[in-house]
């Protein structure tokens, strides 16, 4: 019987899987940590030069609510006593708003801070008037539409611009925007100013911001508490002559000495004695002790608009004295004894504390669900093709023992080393604080491009295309047959290559538990999952009895081989469809474009003669030309997922939130959370037939129970941080959210029955 060149398996193409393993984590590594390195471009120009975002940053942060903006104003360039003013441009979506520096009865002013060049100095922001807006029972102040936080800034004599010629300004920004519900926000903006020239990005912005800013009113004024002490009287001279007579609205600047909503003409009145304005007001039952003198601000309204609710056309601010004492109010306080053990309880705390500690049980049971998850990795389509060939390999008459059991040995270390590395990795970036779980890898469209091109080629392989020996000199491609041990451990590495991406049951738990733990912990558990993996492999190894359960070899050993080729070429397919989530139709066309080059060039190094070299050197140039407009299509995420794995494009699944949880189960109806990824092939199987029965789906419409659909096929934070909240680390992850009761976390293998059990107990 004749001995087949390649039952090794994928080993042929030992080192392309070894460098494209290592090249994908170096890959991944790189995206993450740079992330967008697209440089956003101010389009508005200045004179002779354009304001910039800094390379890998960004002069503008957008999210589901706002779009904010770092602007920036300086007519006569950035010198010593020349004008400049920076800005923060916020525009909210319809119904959103931020706030006021007093945010009223609640919210959060937004917050400001400065990194900038030495010899320039950020001072407070130039307020522009709020308008007032009432919530129920409470009133707050703040913006709606678009509005411009301008900065003044002052440039001393000792300022230089860098080597450029530019002055970099850098940001960091937080903001509470609100509707009915409230989400603290925040940014970090870098722009790049030219030193020389003008720049004029948002000039209109800036002197609309100047017109609503409050004008220091140059008359008199003067707050007087009344008898009682739960009011007082405000009386001002010197008002312009277009506000005498005029109905004015009142804006506190402190937040605890007015009630803010009460209402004119009900709870407080206001008149004109002459050019005298006169107001009395209801004090907070907040309020403190009486301040020497209070800051506010009366507006004027726009003709035609609600005093209440629009933004004054024209402001005052005055800071008036106050005459009288009231009574301050006691806010409850911490009894003594509670005092005296919080004091003992600060004076003992540690400086830092421990990072927490697995007990010994939730240890071992974490282990025992990742090894038993590893056992089941085997399994999984692009897994079980190397395993399968492999065990083969060992059925190979006159193989030895003892070569057997090496094979087994070195084929685990792979396993296990790769899980490791990989481990670290994962464990090393969370450290960093990048929001990764299991899978993380093939959120990159690099990685995924370099593994489609991977599975390409081991295809070609299988399906007999080529053999090394074909394309590298004899030295190097009789090296599998030197150096078997190295066979066995790439065999391993690449098998956790291809099974990175699987969430097996089992493992959900054990990896959530692993990502959380200090690092011998968590590496313990992905060393479980590493032996899970490689058992089978290790046990056919050194028991041969277990061979007799194998096929005999023959010849039908070539037929099964080629027709491995096409599991390989399947998973081509997928990795394509998934390069579509993350990098669009155009992304996909120009990956399997590339691919069409590889195989071409493949097929090309395979002939004889000059046509070998002609051909092979023709596809080269033509892949070399392509490859730059081509890599950039693939490895550029679009903004939106537009197939039906994000859930974006059906009735039923609707895109998942954090907020649409807490809004639907505030209102009392149940919802159902499928957490996936269109490279999670466990996800995919789930989808296709679980999710897709009819009779669960009638059971979901019967319970009224709403369908959420979290797509984490590209890096998402808000996804990672929820997966971590419930105790997982990789998707697929399955949750019932009921009115009332804790989340119910579901199989990842998921069963028809296990869906309609759970939704019966609502």
């Amino acid at each position: 019987m004749p001995v087949l060149p390649s039952t090794a398996l994928l080993l042929r193409l030992r080192l392309t899987a070894f460098f494209a393993f290592l090249g994908a984590l170096a890959l991944a590594c790189l995206l993450l940590f740079s992330g967008n390195a697209q440089a956003q471009i101010q389009l508005k120009l200045g004179s002779a030069q354009a304001a910039t975002a800094a390379p890998g940053a960004s002069a503008t942060v957008e999210t589901p609510r706002v779009r904010a903006e770092l602007v920036a104003l300086a007519p006569e360039g950035i010198a010593p006593g020349q004008p400049l003013t920076l800005g923060l441009r916020i525009h909210h979506q319809p119904g959103w708003h931020t706030y006021w520096k007093n945010a009223g009865d609640s919210g959060l002013a937004t917050q400001l801070t400065w990194q900038l060049p030495a010899g320039i100095t950020a001072g407070d922001i130039a307020w522009p008037m709020p308008q007032q807006i009432r919530v129920g029972d409470l009133l707050n102040y703040g913006y709606e539409g678009t509005v411009l936080l301008p900065v003044p800034a002052s440039v001393a004599a000792g300022f230089a611009p860098d080597a450029q010629g530019m002055a970099r300004i850098q940001l960091q920004a937080s903001w509470l925007v609100c509707r009915v519900e409230c989400i603290p926000e925040d940014g970090s903006f870098t722009l790049d100013l030219p030193a020389q020239g003008s720049v004029a990005m948002a000039a209109a912005d800036f002197a609309a911001a100047a017109r609503q800013a409050p004008q220091a009113l140059q008359g008199e004024a003067r707050f007087t508490v009344l008898p009682g002490g739960e009011r007082l009287q405000l009386q001002v001279n010197g008002l312009p002559a277009a506000a005498q007579g005029q109905t004015l609205a009142f804006y506190p600047e402190s937040s605890d000495t007015f009630r803010h909503a009460a209402e004119l003409g009900k709870d407080w009145t206001q008149a004109w004695n002459g050019a005298t304005w006169t107001a009395e007001l209801p004090l907070s039952e907040m309020r403190g002790d009486t301040p020497a003198r209070l800051p506010v601000v009366l507006g004027l309204p726009t003709a035609g608009s609600d005093v209440a609710h629009a933004p004054p056309a024209q402001a005052w601010r005055v800071e008036a004295p106050v005459e009288g004492q009231w009574k301050a109010v006691q806010l409850a306080t911490v009894s003594p004894a509670l005092a005296a053990a919080l004091e003992a309880n600060r004076n003992a705390a540690t400086p830092a504390a421990p990072a927490p500690t697995a007990s010994a049980s939730s240890l071992w049971l974490a282990v025992l669900g990742g090894l038993i998850g590893g056992l089941i990795l085997n399994l999984m389509p692009c897994v079980f093709p190397v395993l399968a060939i492999k065990l083969l390999a060992l059925a190979q008459p006159g193989t030895a023992p003892a070569a057997r059991r090496t094979a087994g040995l070195a084929y685990g270390a792979g396993v296990v080393l790769s899980f490791l590395a990989l481990g670290g990795l994962l464990l090393g970036l969370r450290a960093a604080g990048e929001q990764l779980g299991w899978g993380f890898q093939l959120q990159s469209p690099a990685v995924v491009a370099l593994l489609a091109a991977l599975f390409t080629l081991i295809g070609l392989n299988l399906a007999g295309l080529f053999e090394l020996r074909m394309l590298l000199p004899s030295r190097w491609a009789s090296a599998q047959a030197r150096h078997p041990v190295v066979d066995a451990f790439l065999s391993g590495v690449l098998a956790v290559a291809i099974a990175s991406p699987c969430t097996a049951p089992f493992m959900g738990a054990s990896l959530g538990f692993a990502v959380g733990m200090p690092a011998v912990q968590a590496l313990t558990v992905f060393a479980a999952l590493g032996v899970g993996m490689a058992l089978p492999f290790v046990i056919v190894g050194w028991v041969p009895a277990l061979l007799r359960w194998l096929p005999r070899p023959g010849a039908w050993m070539d037929t099964f081989r080629r027709a491995m080729a096409f599991p390989m070429f399947a998973t081509v397919v997928w990795l394509v469809w998934v390069l579509g989530q993350q990098s669009g139709i155009d992304g996909s066309a120009a990956l399997l474009g590339l691919l069409l080059l590889l195989s071409a060039l493949v097929w090309a190094l395979t002939l004889q003669g000059r046509s070998r070299w002609a051909l092979g050197a023709l596809v080269l140039a033509l892949t070399v030309w392509l490859l730059p407009t081509a890599g950039r299509l693939v490895v550029q995420p679009v903004e939106a997922a537009t197939s039906a794995s994000a859930g974006h494009s059906t009735a039923l699944w609707q895109p998942w939130s954090a907020e649409r949880v807490a809004s639907l189960q505030a209102a009392g109806q149940p919802v159902f959370v499928d957490f996936t990824a269109a490279w999670c092939v466990t996800c995919q199987f789930n989808k296709k037939t679980t999710l897709s029965d009819t009779e669960v789906l009638a059971d979901f419409a019967a319970r009224q129970v709403q369908l959420l659909r979290a797509d984490w096929t590209r890096r998402d934070p808000a996804i990672t941080a929820e997966l971590a909240r419930l105790g997982r680390s990789g998707v697929p992850v399955y949750v019932l959210y009921a009115p009332g009761k804790a989340p119910q976390v579901l199989t990842e293998l998921l069963s028809t029955t296990e869906v309609r059990q759970a939704l019966a107990a609502l």
